[in-house]
């Protein structure tokens, strides 16, 4: 975000047009020539060698071409050696932390195997070896949960009121958040992965906001509500010794 919002927004505004699409390609522009006058004064073969690692064909090349007529008419800021060498260090820093956060999750990987629950929990879309492991170690042996109150109540999940000297049906009912603050907020990042890009979160979180779209902020209570939803099944998963199939969403 950091590259993206500050060096390609003030430097080169143009390329944030092309930044959703072929992230390798535009990490190298940032790293090697962020000054589009630079990339307007080289010969089109000589930008493309410097950001690419091998040729793709037709569409890459006319999208980078884009790019190169983009910077000829760039209005972005002048680009000075400061600014180059804060470019290139962003990019390798992001690089290797990247690449320690594979290693981070690797090893939480080979560790958690050895776990019992972890196969269960890390089947559920969204969750991955660092918040199985999250789960695995708030939750302990899921038998000592008699109900999917206690499992709600470990992340705060679960819903309560205060009614001090009020009718209980004009109190809404909130969030406790009493819970442990990183499982909650663990879940509920792994529920926007689930919701966007697995089928069966997909149409289970299309179901519970169908018709209340246009409701400020639905999406998010929605997405806490489906949270919950997977906190409860990975538990299930881990007492029944399952993986996830998606009839448990029509639980």
């Amino acid at each position: 975000m950091r590259i993206r919002n500050h060096l390609v927004s003030q430097f080169f505004p143009e390329l944030d047009k092309y930044y959703g699409r072929r992230e390798g390609e535009n990490l190298a522009i940032v790293k090697w020539c962020l000054d589009p006058r630079r990339i307007a004064a080289m010969d089109f073969e000589q930008f493309f060698q410097m950001v690419t690692s091998r040729d793709m064909g037709g569409p890459q090349q006319r999208r980078l071409r884009s790019i190169q007529e983009a910077a000829r008419q760039s209005i972005g800021c002048e680009v000075g050696a400061a600014v180059m060498f804060e470019a290139k260090m962003s990019v390798v820093q992001l690089s290797k932390t990247r690449l320690a956060i594979s290693e981070v999750d690797a090893a939480i990987a080979k560790i958690c195997r050895r776990l019992p629950g972890y196969e269960n929990v890390v089947s559920i879309p969204g969750i991955g070896p660092a918040l199985s492991a999250q789960i695995l170690a708030a939750s302990g042996d899921p038998h000592r949960f008699s109900s999917t109150a206690q499992v709600l109540k470990l992340a705060g999940l679960d819903l309560e009121a205060s009614r001090s000297g009020k009718n209980s049906q004009n109190v809404p009912a909130r969030l406790s958040k009493k819970g442990k603050a990183a499982l909650r907020y663990a879940m509920y990042q792994a529920t926007v992965i689930a919701t966007t890009r697995n089928s069966y979160f997909i149409d289970y979180f299309s179901r519970l906001i169908k018709g209340r779209e246009r409701e400020k902020g639905i999406k998010t209570k929605m997405r806490v509500k489906v949270a919950a939803k997977m906190l409860v099944i990975a538990w299930t998963l881990m007492k029944k010794n399952e993986t996830f199939d998606g009839r448990y969403l029509m639980e």
